[in-house]
């Protein structure tokens, strides 16, 4: 859609031009002109006495789903690598099972490669339904193959919300799968919830630099499709006897330009040890200097945990950004999660709020760091980290 002028409508009042907050109007031959700077914000449709600036439609322009009630169910989308599920799978199914359970509808799983017991896995993680597309193909991660895979099985089976993470599989092949199917899509999302009066699927994710929290609809198309961050929602209850159906898909009609020969992993342990720990502790501002951070150590190790970091903390330079927790960091979901020296900023809280118990350590009692921390300790650093330190020491050797 675009805002435009009919100008046998326009009385060359002027107003429309005042009333732009991008001046994205001008007179042209003495009528209102639309220029390309136009947000699409409507105020000049408003306050035209003609009606003369309207909306108009263009070539292309998707059109809402002839009937979105056609739509049901809730599906995951289950990354695997090297024929085992990735973790961020599981989440999902948390997240979805929630989801599937406010909508009154069943949860099902999309399983790409891998054997049939990772897709028996799945339905004792939670999935009413397996799709599994056994091609082998499938097996690598490959764009084109699995971008066809999807786009078939949603236009077969009409899910009414698709998940998936926001890992680097995911990233790249969905919004492919949102362009063709014309939809939308949210990226990067930490929160999802179901709309009681609606039934829309609310999409909330850091916006603005993580300054605000967005929350985003698709009220007109089909399926509702957001990727969810790794480690910020709660995994499924695991249930051993747990049965479900597993849906063979025949890919026969699978094709691809390209061919994956070999996949390179990056080694990065300390983002493995980071966003797998089941105990971490962080370091922020407060610190105030670098060594501060050997008290941290000290105590991680101790604790047999993981270090982090605020980025206050790795913007002076006093630890390495793979270190680093929060919006623009890892996404981390530990046990334990000791916060030294942090403040609070909502860029750090989103990376690790999810955390199962949260011990904040503060000299400002009314740091935001407290507003989520399950403990607080009111105080400096220095005098309370050597502390908790000699003790955890005095324990080890009792």
């Amino acid at each position: 859609m675009r805002i435009v002028v009919t100008t046998e409508n326009c009385i060359s009042c002027g107003v429309c031009v005042d009333s732009c907050p991008f001046a994205s109007i001008e007179m042209r031959d003495d009528k209102a002109f639309i220029t390309e700077n136009c947000q699409f914000c409507k105020a000049c449709m408003s306050v035209c006495p003609a009606g003369a600036i309207v909306e108009q439609a263009e070539e292309g322009d998707s059109k809402p789903a002839a009937d979105i009630s056609d739509y049901k169910g809730v599906w995951v989308f289950a990354e695997q690598r090297d024929g085992k599920i990735a973790g961020v799978s599981y989440e999902l199914l948390g997240a979805g099972r929630r989801l599937a359970d406010a909508r009154g509808t069943d949860l099902s799983a999309v399983l790409m490669g891998a054997g049939e017991e990772q897709a028996q896995e799945l339905i004792k993680w939670g999935a009413d339904k397996v799709y599994h597309c056994a091609d082998p193909l499938l097996d690598k991660f490959n764009d084109e193959p699995y971008s066809q895979e999807m786009i078939t099985l949603i236009q077969k089976y009409k899910p009414e919300i698709v998940l998936a993470g926001a890992t680097p599989i995911g990233r790249s092949f969905v919004p492919r799968v949102a362009a063709r199917l014309r939809t939308g899509l949210t990226a990067d999302c930490t929160s999802l919830e179901i709309d009681k009066e609606s039934g829309y699927l609310l999409q909330v994710r850091p916006a603005f630099g993580g300054n605000i929290m967005a929350t985003i609809l698709c009220p007109n198309h089909r399926p509702q499709i957001a990727t969810v961050r790794p480690r910020v929602m709660k995994r499924a209850e695991f249930n051993e006897s747990k049965k479900g159906e597993i849906i063979n898909v025949n890919s026969a009609n699978l094709s691809s330009r390209t061919k994956v020969l070999d996949t390179v992993k990056e080694a990065s342990e300390c983002m493995l040890n980071l966003q797998e720990a089941e105990i971490i502790v962080s370091g922020g501002r407060g610190m105030g200097e670098p060594k501060g951070f050997k008290l941290i150590e000290e105590l991680a190790e101790l604790l047999d945990g993981a270090v982090g970091a605020s980025r206050a903390a790795v913007d002076e330079g006093w630890i390495p950004y793979s270190h680093q927790v929060g919006q623009t960091g890892k996404t981390v979901c530990p046990k334990i999660y000791v916060a030294c020296g942090i403040s609070g900023a909502v860029q750090h809280l989103v990376g690790m709020q999810s955390s199962d118990i949260i011990i904040a350590i503060n000299k400002n009692p009314d740091a935001p760091i407290f507003g989520v921390a399950t403990y607080g300790i009111v105080g400096d650093v220095y005098e309370i980290l050597p502390m908790m330190i000699k003790q955890l020491k005095e324990a080890k050797e009792a």
